[in-house]
C-alpha cells in the first residue's frame, strides 16, 4: 500500500493554511509566550524568584489532559458519525434507486383502467429516481443552514411537485415545501398577495443560487484576533451616534413634537420551515405505497427492501441532524478551555527554576499542543460546512448522482437477448467456442481428441477450467 503524507503533497496557499489548527490559535500561543518571556526574564534578571511548587503541574497536566482526550474524541466520533450516516445514504440510494429501476415492472395494466404506456412507466421511474438524488441534495442544504428548494442542483428535480394541496391554487394554501424561496421567508402579508405568490410558485424559471453557497472570506478569517478591534469601534461609533442624537433633541424646540417611528406590522411571530428532505422522503413513500397497493410489486421481498431502504435514509437524515444540531454544551467547553488557560498561565512559574530560559520555548510548545487539540475538538465537530477539514458533501451527491445515472443506463431487457451472442464464452478458457456456437447443436460435445458429449463433456469441461486456474493462481 503506497502512503502519502498529506502534510506534504500539493500546493500550500493560503486557504491550505487557514485549514490547519495553527491560524486559529496563534493569537494564544504569541500571548502565553509573551507572558512566559515576562515571567522568564523577571526571574532570572529581575531579581524576583516567582517560581512555585509543581504539584500543580503534575495533578493538574493528568486531569487536563484526560478530559482534553475525552473532548477530541468525542468530536472526531461526531464526524466519523457523520462520514458513516453519508455512506448509509449512498448505499440506501443506490439500493432503492436499483429496485425501483429493475423490479418496477414496465408493463402496467391497472384494475379498470386502460394498459400504461411503457415509456410513461419508464419516465415515472426515472422522475422517482431523481428524487433520491434530490433527496441527499436537500439533507446537503439543511446541514449547511440553507432552507428552501431554490438551488441550481435541486429545484431541476422537485420543480413538478405539486404546490398546492387541492385543484383551486388559493395563496393560503401554498404547500410547505414553497413557502422558502431562496433561503429567505416569503413575508406573509406576501403570501395573500396573488401577484406576488403566482410570480413566485408558477414561475417558469426563478432565480436559483448556486449548489455549493460558500460563504466569501475576509481578512478577519484569516486574522482573527482584529474581530475584537472591529467589535469594540462598532460599539463605540454606536455610542457616538446615540449620544450626538441625545444632543439634538435636547436642543429641539419644546413644541415640536417628536416624531415616531413607523414600525412594520408583522402578522405573524414566527415562520415554520418546512424540512425539505421529509417532504421528499414523503413523496418516495408515497409512491412505494402505490405500487404496493396496485400489485406492481409481486415479490414480498423486494416490497420490503424497499421500505428497508426508505427508513435507512429516514434514519440517516435523524442522525445527521441530530450531529449537526447537537453541540457539546457551551459550559463544558467554555470550563475546558479556561482550565487550559490557567494551567499554560501557570506553568511558567512551575518550570522556570529549572528549565530557567528554556522556560519560554517549553510554555510555546504546551500552548500550541493543549490550545490546538481544543480547537481541533471545535473544528470537526460540526463536519458539515465548507471547510477543508469537513466532509465533503458535494462530491457524496455527485457520487450518488453518477451511480443512479449509471443504473439507470442499464436497459432492462431479457438475458437471452445478450447472453447467446458470438462475443459470449462462457465455458473459456477450456472451451473458447461462443455461446452461439454452442446452442446451434443438438448435444454438447466437449473439446479434445477424445471428447465426451452431452452432460459428461460439460463437466468435465468446467473441471478443467478449475484445474487450469487454479493452475495459475499458484504461481
Amino acid at each position: 500500500m503506497v502512503y502519502y503524507d498529506p502534510l506534504f503533497r500539493g500546493r500550500w496557499t493560503l486557504r491550505r493554511l487557514r485549514s490547519t489548527i495553527l491560524s486559529d490559535i496563534w493569537p494564544e500561543m504569541i500571548f502565553f509566550t509573551l507572558f512566559a518571556t515576562l515571567i522568564t526574564l523577571l526571574t532570572m534578571k529581575g531579581g524576583h524568584n516567582l517560581a512555585i511548587s509543581r504539584d500543580l503541574l503534575t495533578v493538574g497536566g493528568t486531569v487536563l489532559a484526560f478530559v482534553i482526550s475525552f473532548r477530541t474524541s468525542s468530536a472526531y466520533e461526531r464526524f466519523q458519525d457523520g462520514s458513516k450516516m453519508w455512506a448509509n445514504i449512498c448505499t440506501a440510494s443506490r439500493n432503492l434507486a436499483q429496485q425501483i429501476w429493475i423490479h418496477v415492472p414496465e408493463d402496467r395494466v391497472l384494475p379498470e383502467k386502460d394498459p400504461i404506456p411503457r415509456l410513461h412507466v419508464i419516465i415515472e421511474k426515472k422522475t422517482m429516481i431523481n428524487l433520491i438524488h434530490a433527496f441527499a441534495v436537500s439533507v446537503k442544504h439543511l446541514l449547511r443552514d440553507e432552507p428552501g428548494v431554490f438551488y441550481e442542483d435541486l429545484y431541476p428535480s422537485v420543480s413538478f411537485l405539486p404546490k398546492y394541496p387541492t385543484s383551486i391554487h388559493e395563496p393560503a394554501d401554498i404547500m410547505p415545501l414553497w413557502h422558502i424561496r431562496g433561503g429567505h421567508h416569503t413575508a406573509p402579508a406576501a403570501l395573500r398577495r396573488r401577484s406576488t405568490l403566482f410570480k413566485m410558485v408558477e414561475g417558469k424559471r426563478p432565480a436559483l443560487k448556486p449548489a455549493s453557497y460558500r460563504p466569501e472570506e475576509s481578512i478577519y478569517d484569516y486574522l482573527p484576533v482584529l474581530r475584537l478591534p472591529r467589535w469594540t469601534w462598532k460599539r463605540a461609533m454606536e455610542k457616538v451616534r446615540l449620544l450626538a442624537k441625545e444632543d439634538d433633541d435636547e436642543e429641539a424646540p419644546e413644541e415640536e413634537a417628536p416624531k415616531k417611528i413607523k414600525r412594520k406590522r408583522i402578522a405573524y411571530s414566527t415562520v415554520v420551515e418546512s424540512t425539505v428532505p421529509v417532504e421528499l422522503y414523503l413523496v418516495l413513500s408515497n409512491y412505494t405505497a402505490y405500487l404496493m397497493q396496485n400489485n406492481q410489486i409481486v415479490n414480498n421481498a423486494i416490497s420490503g427492501a424497499m421500505v428497508n431502504s426508505l427508513m435507512q435514509l429516514h434514519e440517516a437524515l435523524g442522525q445527521l441532524d441530530r450531529i449537526c444540531n447537537n453541540p457539546l454544551p457551551f459550559a463544558y467547553q467554555a470550563h475546558l478551555r479556561m482550565t487550559a488557560w490557567l494551567y499554560i498561565i501557570f506553568l511558567p512559574f512551575q518550570i522556570v527554576d529549572v528549565f530557567k530560559y528554556w522556560t519560554i520555548l517549553a510554555t510555546f510548545f504546551v500552548a500550541t499542543l493543549l490550545c490546538g487539540f481544543l480547537e481541533l475538538g471545535q473544528e470537526i465537530e460540526n463536519p458539515f460546512n465548507y471547510g477543508l477539514n469537513d466532509l465533503d458533501l458535494d462530491k457524496f451527491c455527485d457520487e450518488i448522482l453518477k451511480e443512479l445515472r449509471q443504473i439507470t443506463a442499464v436497459p432492462c431487457i431479457e438475458p437471452s437477448e445478450f447472453i447467446f451472442g458470438s462475443n459470449s464464452q462462457p465455458l473459456a478458457p477450456h472451451d473458447r467456442r461462443s455461446a452461439q456456437e454452442l446452442v446451434t447443436k443438438s448435444e454438447y460435445i466437449g473439446p479434445g481428441r477424445s471428447p465426451l458429449t452431452d452432460m459428461d463433456g460439460l463437466r468435465r469441461t468446467l473441471v478443467r477450467n478449475w484445474a487450469e486456474v487454479d493452475r495459475v493462481t499458484r504461481k
